[in-house]
């Protein structure tokens, strides 16, 4: 009770530390964040608003007199007396006296395309059937109704008001199909009983988009443009929008008469400022809110003037606290050196400090652990060592390398050029896999490849002494397993199995699956093995006969070395009738 106490009134570097740290970062993000706050929320909605509004309504006056410009145009049509003599007259007196009305018209529209680059074409169309255009070479598309047109039925219900319609294609002319904005007009006699047809001017959306393309508000800011219907007039990034790869908040726009709203957020929060026209448009300005504060130099002065002080002051308070907690953590330092120069045989003393005295002894605790898995895993390195280049020298027997040359040398002589193709390609294939340098774990379908090319040699040199069946499922082939696990248990099926057996033999190869653990099952119907041979097969002191077993008892190493204790080999042989082995592995992908 009376150590607990002791450690109790120990200081914490914890809580130095905590609590320099968190008076620091409140008080610097405190003032720092007020007064950002401050400065740009002012910024934003004087500068912002003031300079987009006005620049808003400077377009809104530019497009007020280009469109009033058109509609001048219009006044001068309607009230031309040909116009109105050519479309309410219901006969004429000769076929030259209506081509002479015509011709005077056209030269009447043509004199203002002439006047006028932005204009793509003006023409009218009469109640009657009567078409002129100020493009002679013009003819009406024979595939499209033109009364059914919008531009058409707007200027119909607007009472001899001219109509400005979205941006569009005119696809009214054969063979010709402009993006343009459409300004249409009902023609009516002067006296205004009789209704004579259409007053139509197409305006090349090119011209537009020149009027606007350098209008910028900041780096990423733009204008745009929309009817009463909330329809694209004009977008900078119109092709975007189309294609719905950009959105915005048309439905918000419309909702405004005249005035200023943001949508999003952070970096993608934009200011929408937004004008009425007199002719059923709305001109929006869209900035980006963190490209219109003016006053970034100010904001930035005063974050780090005040940030200075922040920082002078934690200085002063870190060099305080850090004389109590540096000293026994520089000494621990000095014995840590110790142990990276290599020198195990060490003891840190204990210090005064709490976390100091817990971190002395779990350091102590840790070198004598790391001395002792040192020597635990030199010994184990030693043995897995060993255990490799014992697989690496069983990978390729010579034997069977000489014997598989005499047989493709064999078959050469006889002719049996497919079996020299079939042997030569195997054997080509099961090099490759054994001499390999990839990572020690395969998939266990390229395991089934490999061993499946060294029985294709063996069943084509023991012809009808051999055959071999592989049941593996695919789910199992997708696992991993040590490489050149099955050839050293294969080979040692058919040289100490199979080969001395009456009879032809049989491999099968097939798998079982636990929870948690795969099982390949090799089992071959040669000799077999009696009880003694059985049990002395796995051992690591045992010395069988010409050999046998040494493979075998390398693969067993192996896999105990890899994946523990509780995996490797297990063998079940009858004498006489043939032996069965056991591969388990844990399931890895």
């Amino acid at each position: 009770m009376i150590r607990m106490k002791f450690f109790s009134r120990l200081p914490s570097i914890q809580t130095n530390m905590v609590l320099s740290s968190v008076s620091l970062i409140l008080m610097t993000i405190i003032i720092m964040s007020v007064t950002s706050y401050y400065l740009t929320k002012d910024s934003v909605k004087s500068t912002a608003e003031t300079y987009t509004t006005e620049l808003v309504k400077q377009v809104n006056n530019n497009i007020k007199s280009y469109i009033n410009g058109m509609k001048s145009m219009s006044d001068l049509v309607a009230g031309n007396y040909a116009v109105q003599d050519f479309l309410s007259s219901n006969t004429f007196n000769s076929l030259q006296e209506e081509r002479d009305y015509k011709e005077k018209i056209s030269d009447m529209l043509g004199a203002m395309l002439v006047s006028r680059t932005d204009i793509s074409s003006a023409n009218i169309f009469g109640y009657q059937g009567q078409f002129v255009s100020g493009r002679k070479e013009l003819e009406l598309n024979p595939f499209v109704d033109i009364t059914s047109m919008n531009w058409y039925m707007n200027a119909q219900n607007n009472d001899g008001n001219s109509v400005i319609s979205p941006s569009h294609v005119q696809p009214i002319f054969k063979d010709r199909y402009p993006w343009v904005v459409s300004l249409s007009r009902e023609l009516v006699s002067k006296d205004g009983n009789k209704k004579l047809g259409i007053f139509l001017v197409d305006l090349n959306f090119s011209v537009m988009n020149d009027m606007f393309k350098d209008i910028r508000l900041g780096q990423r800011g733009y204008l745009f443009i929309i009817d009463s219907d909330g329809k694209i007039v004009y977008h900078p990034q119109q092709q975007l929008i189309y294609s719905n790869l950009k959105s915005e908040v048309i439905d918000k726009v419309l909702e405004v008469r005249n005035g200023t709203f943001i949508s999003g957020q952070g970096s993608n929060s934009r200011m929408y400022t937004v004008q009425d026209s007199e002719f059923g448009w709305k001109i929006v300005g869209v900035s980006y809110v963190n490209e219109l504060v003016d006053n970034q130099n100010e904001v930035l002065l005063s974050i780090v003037f005040l940030g200075t002080i922040c920082i002078i002051i934690a200085i002063i308070i870190s060099l305080f606290l850090s004389q109590r907690v540096t000293q026994p953590i520089k000494r621990l330092q000095g014995y840590m050196k110790e142990v990276e120069n290599g020198n195990f045989d060490i003891h840190v003393p204990v210090s005064k400090t709490i976390e100091i005295q817990r971190f002395a002894r779990a350091f102590n605790m840790m070198v004598g652990k790391i001395k002792e898995l040192m020597t635990q895993t030199v010994s184990d390195q030693e043995q897995k060592r060993k255990s490799e280049i014992s697989a690496l020298q069983a990978q390729i027997n010579p034997h069977f390398l000489y014997n598989t040359l005499d047989s493709i040398v064999w078959m050469a002589e006889s002719n049996k050029s497919r079996e020299v193709v079939l042997m030569t390609s195997a054997l080509a294939k099961l090099f490759r896999s054994s001499i390999s340098k990839n990572d020690e774990l395969v998939a266990i379908r390229t395991e089934i490849e490999h061993i499946t090319n060294y029985l294709m040699i063996q069943k084509m040199r023991y012809k009808n002494k051999l055959d071999y069946h592989i049941e593996i499922s695919e789910l199992v082939l997708e696992y991993r397993i040590i490489k050149i696990i099955m050839q050293p248990l294969i080979e040692n099926a058919i040289y100490h199995g199979i080969k001395m057996k009456q009879g032809p033999g049989f491999i099968r190869i097939a798998s079982e699956e636990t929870q948690t653990d795969i099982i390949v099952i090799i089992e071959d119907n040669g000799n077999g093995m009696d009880e003694e041979k059985l049990k002395s097969l796995l051992l690591s002191t045992a010395v069988m006969e010409s050999g046998r077993g040494i493979g075998v008892r390398n693969v067993h190493e192996r896999l105990k070395l890899y994946y523990g204790e509780r995996y490797g080999l297990t063998y079940h042989s009858v004498l006489g009738v043939g032996t069965t082995v056991y591969i388990r592995i844990p399931k890895s992908r």
